[in-house]
């Protein structure tokens, strides 16, 4: 890399999962946003023509006025390539494909057990778990191997697990999890500024708040802007409109086909500040799936929480048309607007170069900046960035009985991360047994849990199923 008046050129980055449809063309935005870095990015991704569709996408910015940054884009057919010399890795993966999710979020169903995501916890999440570790496995491996000084961004889920298996494979890695969930609902309070101050247009990076959890389960104890405090803010929002439920700009953006599937009203974060009065700082898609059945009990019950259960038939439709919408972008007979987007990647890359530093939430392994959860751990609080560094801040402890709800999803992760590496069935049942969503006769779970295991079998290399 050549430093050059808080410019920084020749950077080196190697994404791993480069032929992505869903963040690629974020990331070359941004990159094209930003006037002080340059560089190279290398895209793998095990189909080679999706990659080879980015690289002419990426390459077609250089030429163009309104971009700032400048990159080369270059596909590569394997991972040693990609890696070599690599300043940054950027992951971002689907563990398996879109026909293994149609069992993870569908097939419990069969048996009362429903989930609007299916990607973090429940039954889905453990199977995308148990596909994803020996993936991030070998990525650990590759990456000690050919550039061990690299940081590592992870954007795959399962969040934690995928960045735990990155530490447990290689400790020495420089790896961290970066999740848009916290930035949602900091939008949230932004629009609750306006509604119960009159404060207009707010900034969501100028609120302040204190993160402490897991990945998708993450709780707000502090929160603040300028000079006040919008904990008892949001205990009156949240009286205001818990039965109505309230729709945040955030999700007011979503085009209606989107709306149908994605949007949620936030009625069950407000009765989870009920509960507890923390704010839950996911969206309400991910809480659900965190908790016992209150609000996944069935999709009427679903319906009365104002959220949604998101199929694997419209994720499909989704891709399709996003596989369209890049050939046509890669083919000229449709434009790529250049806009910044809200995720922090460019930034967190500046300050890792020295650049500036920031402060925002990011997965990392405990090292105490989460009181009562066990060293090692992938937490979501928190962090200093700056030069070729990344600092935890300390988030305190969580009240026991939320810390309780973390606790059991932490301990299940190890014991799934566990099953997973060594390749152990009746480990891997326990966890499922274990997870809160499986509310179901032990003898149902078995029957679940062995149909479902089977269907994901092709990517369990050595398991005796």
């Amino acid at each position: 890399m050549e430093f050059i008046d808080n410019t920084v050129n020749d950077i080196n980055i190697a994404y791993i999962g480069g032929g992505s449809k869903n963040w690629t063309l974020k990331l070359m935005a941004d990159l094209a946003s930003e006037s002080s870095l340059s560089g190279t990015v290398k895209l793998y991704d095990i189909d080679f023509d999706s990659a080879s569709l980015n690289e002419s996408i990426g390459n077609s910015l250089c030429s163009r006025e309104d971009v700032k940054g400048k990159w080369k884009y270059k596909a590569v057919r394997n991972i040693e390539e990609a890696l070599d010399g690599a300043d940054f890795v950027i992951i971002s993966i689907l563990p398996g494909n879109l026909v293994d999710m149609i069992s993870d979020v569908h097939v419990p169903e069969k048996y009362g057990i429903y989930q609007s995501v299916g990607d973090t916890t429940g039954p889905g999440g453990i199977m995308r778990a148990l596909r994803a570790i020996p993936i991030f496995a070998g990525f650990a491996q590759k990456i000690k191997e050919h550039c061990p000084a690299a940081w590592v961004i992870n954007l795959s889920n399962p969040m934690a697990l995928c960045v735990r298996t990155l530490y447990k494979v290689f400790p020495n890695i420089k790896a961290f999890g970066c999740c848009h969930e916290v930035y949602s609902v900091k939008v949230l309070l932004s629009d609750m500024l306006y509604e119960l101050k009159g404060i207009n247009d707010v900034p969501a990076n100028k609120i302040k708040v204190n993160v402490s959890g897991i990945n998708h389960f993450t709780w707000i104890d502090k929160a603040s802007y300028n000079e006040i405090d919008l904990m008892p803010l949001f205990e009156e929002f949240t009286e205001k409109y818990y039965d109505e439920g309230y729709i945040d700009s955030f999700n007011r953006a979503l085009d209606p086909e989107q709306a149908e599937y994605f949007r949620c009203a936030n009625r069950v974060k407000f009765d989870l500040f009920r509960k507890y009065k923390l704010i839950a700082a996911a969206g309400d898609r991910h809480l659900a799936e965190f908790m016992p059945p209150l609000y996944l009990k069935n999709p009427q019950t679903v319906a009365l929480w104002k959220f949604a259960l998101t199929p694997v038939s419209f994720r499909l439709k989704q891709h399709y048309q996003k596989v369209e919408k890049y050939r046509k972008i890669a083919d000229g007979e449709k434009s790529f607007e250049i806009s910044r987007s809200t995720e922090e990647i460019v930034n967190q890359i500046k300050a890792l170069l020295g650049l500036e530093d920031i402060i925002t939430n990011v997965n990392l392994p405990n090292k105490g900046q989460m009181q009562g959860i066990q060293m090692g751990a992938v937490v979501e609080t928190n962090a200093l960035f700056s030069r070729n560094g990344v600092q935890p801040i300390v988030a305190g402890k969580l009240p026991m009985d939320v810390h309780n709800l973390i606790m059991n999803h932490v301990t299940n992760q190890e014991i799934i991360l566990k099953a997973a590496l060594n390749r152990d069935k009746e480990l891997a049942f326990k966890a499922f047994m274990n997870d809160p969503l499986v509310n179901i006769h032990e003898n149902d779970a078995r029957k679940l849990f062995d149909e479902m295991l089977a269907n994901i079998k092709e990517h369990l290399q050595g398991w005796n199923i």
